[in-house]
């Protein structure tokens, strides 16, 4: 009985490392410099309308690592190089990969591919606390129910103000012109605090830290115009502009963004080769 059970232990142990050598890695990959003057572009992948395979062209190593570790600019300090040199990858994925499980293969090819080595460290950087305003968050608490948010096919319909219309919990930005100046609509249906914050950050290419208390969903419209990535304070906007985006989350939301100083966990490349290893 003992022995049964040793080899029923080994057996399933085997299996274990099949399937996770077979989920941490591509079914076929390959990596190649990539040819000047070509377009930049990453498809396919789970959550897209190719799950099964992945065409990355003229792409930056630092591009594909930012998906792999699904972090932001901000939080990734590597070589030059690796916002310059360019590459084209293609690989074919397993079916009922799921985002995590890709995300390991990405790492995994980097890895091997480029012999890469990293660390992680918390730095203190540039950003914002949001907060409440003086006069309170002008937040309306969403009636909504539990609705799954729907992919949407195309562009939204648009309101007399010019915002997009949901018939379902999302966010939706839509860009438009208000005389010569660029406007940005944005609308939220059913949408946590921590949505607002991740395109904050998004905006300014800073860490934001949710500093209001606020807990729940909650519907909301939002006019600015567009933010210069890493730029605390933009330049006052033109007559025919909207407000920035600083001064659109005060006047229009309530909520004040402070500046400040914000723990964040930064991967550090401690070595990575130019050239990678031949397909």
């Amino acid at each position: 009985m003992r022995l049964l059970l040793q080899h029923l232990f080994y057996g399933v142990l085997a299996c274990a490392m099949a399937y996770g050598q077979a989920t941490s890695s591509f079914d076929v990959a390959s990596v190649k410099p990539s040819n000047a003057g070509v377009r930049s572009s990453m498809r396919g992948g789970p959550g897209t309308s190719d799950p099964g395979r992945i065409t990355y062209t003229n792409v930056t190593l630092f591009n594909v690592l930012l998906r792999a570790y699904n972090v932001k600019s901000y939080q990734l300090s590597a070589p030059d190089w690796m916002s310059s040199q360019r590459y084209d990858i293609a690989a074919k994925i397993p079916p009922g990969t799921s985002k995590e499980s890709f995300e390991r293969m990405l790492q995994s090819l980097a890895a091997e591919r480029f012999h890469l080595a990293l660390h992680r460290e918390t730095h203190d950087l540039k950003g914002y606390d949001l907060a409440a305003g003086r006069t309170g968050p002008r937040l309306k608490a969403s009636q909504a129910t539990d609705t799954p948010a729907v992919e949407l096919k195309g562009l939204p319909k648009t309101d007399a103000n010019g915002f997009p219309q949901l018939d379902a919990p999302g966010l939706v930005m839509m860009e438009g012109a208000r005389g010569k100046a660029v406007v940005i609509h944005l609308t939220a249906n059913a949408q946590p605090l921590s949505a607002l914050v991740e395109l904050l950050s998004k905006e300014f290419a800073m860490p934001i830290q949710d500093m209001t208390g606020l807990s729940g969903k909650f519907d909301f419209h939002l006019e600015f115009a567009p933010q210069p990535p890493g730029v605390l304070e933009a330049a006052p906007p033109a007559d025919d502009a909207a407000p920035n985006l600083v001064t659109a989350v005060q006047q229009q939301l309530g909520l004040r963004l402070n500046s400040s100083k914000v723990g964040v966990e930064v991967l550090v490349i401690d070595r990575a080769d130019r050239v990678p290893t031949e397909n």
